[in-house]
């Protein structure tokens, strides 16, 4: 992932642990209204820390285990992760700009595609001037790469 992508995530995780003594004041204030057995306020309290724990266990996991790679000290005209790519459509002659980076930091909106999309890996090892199909299910779509950058 990208340290942009770690750093978003440390954010979150650190938004969940704050989370945590809300979260448990809120258990309390239910089981002070007495049976738990038919208290709605407990069951849904217990489960948002449920829902809560498991989000902060995810984070804390993935950000062990990631590869932080950061795009500014990568240099090439090839395409790798990281790669902020510029793309001409040859059929409408559109032109879009996509960064490849770590699949939980993806956002297509954004521009932020995951390594593992079928257009990234197709990119992988091109480069400018390389001529890109895309199979999609509603047909193929033909790009040439344009600039490619780290940055």
């Amino acid at each position: 992932m990208t340290p942009r992508g770690a750093q978003l995530m440390k954010v979150e995780l650190a938004h969940l642990k704050e989370e945590r003594p809300k979260i448990s004041r809120e258990i309390g204030t239910a089981i002070e209204h007495g049976d738990l057995s038919e208290n709605a306020e407990y069951h849904a309290a217990k489960e948002r820390q449920g829902i809560n724990e498991a989000k902060v266990r995810d984070l804390e996991d993935k950000l062990s285990r990631a590869e932080i790679i950061d795009p500014t000290k990568l240099t090439g005209d090839k395409i790798k992760f990281g790669a902020t790519v510029t793309l001409t459509n040859l059929d409408t002659d559109e032109e879009v700009t996509y960064q490849i980076v770590g699949a939980d930091e993806a956002n297509i909106d954004g521009g932020l595609i995951s390594i593992s999309a079928p257009l990234a890996r197709s990119l992988i090892g091109k480069s400018p001037g390389d001529e890109v199909v895309l199979k999609l299910p509603a047909g193929d779509r033909n790009y040439e790469v344009g600039v490619v950058e780290y940055v």
